[in-house]
């Protein structure tokens, strides 16, 4: 029960729907963020991790020749959800990726250069992530960008009724987060924390920057969005800005956050314009 005397952050999080989401989304992250080794272990492990992670990343980058090795981080980081990370945190990570394909895709569906190749990464189970990858995402939407070309040539906003939403497809896929083995303890950012030191070993140094500066571009996603429909607050949405303001692997598990909330809360949102497209289309008059 809500104690008004010593009221609860989460209780307050559960409810405050300002920020629109996914009711199960939110309950997995909601699940995530009040877990214990976030409270207590994590906060510990950043500093280890982020020191490792520094290391490498000057590593990477003093060495005269590079090397990657994008199978066995894929099935490492397989291997690390299956066996490690907790089913709800699993959960958000699949679903990151219909998000933000889905984002695209509604970004392509309503700009002048509709033909552009759509995101194809949708994987329903972890093993898919052996084919449909962390590099591909970013690969992804680097394209996307780049095809899609200047916002000026773009007839925007475009009406409610005009929106173009058959690029988007319905998270669909089966994940049953109430089945978990004993070992799958580790919350969503402390699983980041323990991993991202490895994500820079096994990519080349162009890859990793690729990586992580890629996360700045969710302004540019969210101001397209935004002008595509004629909603100026979509703008707001998105944590990480100003893409030319190239960024080192500092604050990078905070960073990774924001996206993972970014794409969650801008995809509920088009979801919504959606039902709202489709009750306007059975209310109009035949």
């Amino acid at each position: 029960m809500y104690n008004r005397a010593d009221p609860s952050l989460f209780d307050v999080l559960a409810i405050d729907d300002s920020l629109p989401m996914d009711k199960e989304a939110a309950r997995c992250w909601l699940a995530n963020l009040n877990h214990p080794l976030r409270l207590t272990v994590m906060h510990v492990c950043r500093l280890g991790a982020t020191i490792t992670l520094c290391t490498a990343y000057f590593l990477k980058r003093l060495f005269p020749f590079q090397f990657s090795a994008h199978r066995a981080l894929q099935a490492t980081i397989c291997w690390f959800m299956k066996w490690v990370v907790t089913p709800e945190a699993n959960y958000i990570i699949l679903r990151h990726f219909w998000t933000e394909s889905n984002i695209i895709n509604f970004v392509i569906a309503n700009s002048a250069n509709s033909k552009v190749p759509p995101a194809e990464l949708y994987p329903r189970e972890i093993d898919d992530f052996m084919k449909q990858t962390f590099i591909d995402h970013d690969i992804v939407l680097f394209n996307a960008l780049h095809d899609l070309g200047s916002v000026a040539k773009e007839d925007w906003p475009i009406p409610l009724e005009k929106l173009d939403f058959s690029l988007m497809r319905d998270i669909d896929f089966e994940f049953e987060t109430h089945k978990r083995k004993f070992t799958q303890v580790v919350d969503f950012e402390t699983a980041h924390e323990l991993f991202k030191a490895l994500f820079c070993v096994l990519l080349k140094a162009s890859e990793y920057e690729r990586s992580i500066n890629s996360l700045q571009f969710d302004q540019s996603l969210a101001i397209r969005a935004a002008r595509i429909t004629g909603h100026a607050e979509i703008a707001a949405l998105a944590g990480n800005t100003y893409p030319m303001f190239l960024v080192g692997p500092l604050h990078l598990s905070q960073r990774f956050v924001l996206h993972g909330l970014f794409t969650e809360h801008l995809h509920e949102y088009l979801i919504l314009l959606k039902e709202s497209q489709e009750k306007a289309k059975l209310a109009a008059p035949i």
